[in-house]
């Protein structure tokens, strides 16, 4: 039965990988789409088509966009994430264990939409008012990125930490060394293959989030130029745009394609955590 099982998984997982990349590759060899003008192009309308007849498909701008708001959302929670962990493993476990560890699983279950409603009413307006303009950009999807992406991040160094032995800890302490001096030079470097692999979901979490940033990082599919101005990422035109397009158009196989990149970074952010994965065994074996 569990053979079977699995057996299904994979095979469902192979033809979602078949389906997305045979649409998605369509634009290249039925369509006659440069792969390096799409993934370099800086114009996004494939309704219209420039001087040869070719349509405007530069999708580098919602590729920046998505990198951005990514990198910078989790550069956000990193040290607020390491903060907590270590306040609530190895100041308060109590404490983290009675009231902060439910409260972070409470906000995990939160629906996307949620946090989308709460940036759009209240980041945007601060923001705002902050910088002017619309409110509508990069800062204000990367805040609210940074919100969803907390509970996971959080979560994963909290279990990295406390699964750093206490051995470690009563040497450290043997040797004269403080609380925090352990903490520094003990508990986060044994800790930091499994830090790394918190980074790596929370930003795989972060680029594949679609709503809640179309909510707010006012779906304008050109290069981001600063923090405070509209732009798109690959998830957001994706959501505005799929349901108005008939299959099999150009503009619908570009869609597709966007799918298609979105597929590449997750199995590479998922190769990327089995190699910090493997990597840390090594060292604990050694």
């Amino acid at each position: 039965m569990t053979g079977v099982c699995a057996a299904f998984v994979v095979a469902l997982v192979l033809s979602l990988i078949v389906l997305v990349a045979s649409h998605g590759l369509a634009t290249f060899t039925v369509d006659g789409v440069s792969f390096a003008s799409f993934v370099t192009g800086t114009v996004w309308n494939p309704h219209a088509s420039d001087a040869s007849g070719a349509p405007y498909m530069g999708a580098l701008p919602m590729i920046c966009g998505s990198f951005v708001v990514t990198v910078l959302s989790c550069a956000m929670v990193l040290p607020i994430a390491i903060g907590c962990a270590i306040f609530v493993v190895e100041i308060a476990p109590r404490f983290g264990e009675r009231v902060f560890r439910p409260i972070t699983e409470m906000l995990a279950g939160i629906p996307s939409v949620v946090f989308g409603l709460i940036g759009l009413t209240v980041l945007v307006p601060v923001v705002r008012g902050f910088a002017g303009g619309t409110g509508f950009g990069i800062l204000s999807g990367s805040l609210v990125l940074a919100c969803m992406v907390f509970p996971t991040v959080v979560a994963l160094i909290n279990d990295a930490i406390a699964a750093v032995p206490r051995s470690y800890r009563e040497g450290s302490y043997g040797l004269g060394c403080t609380r925090w001096q352990t903490v520094l030079h003990v508990v986060l470097p044994s800790a930091m293959p499994g830090i790394m692999t918190a980074i790596v979901l929370g930003m795989a979490r972060a680029f594949g989030e679609a709503l809640a940033v179309q909510m707010v990082i006012g779906n304008a599919a050109q290069m981001p130029t600063s923090l405070f101005t509209p732009a798109a990422t690959l998830t957001s035109v994706l959501t505005t745009s799929m349901g108005n397009e008939a299959m099999g158009t150009v503009y619908n196989d570009a869609l597709w394609s966007l799918a298609l990149i979105l597929l590449v970074m997750s199995l590479v952010f998922i190769l990327i955590v089995r190699l910090i994965g493997r990597a840390g065994k090594v060292r604990g074996n050694a």
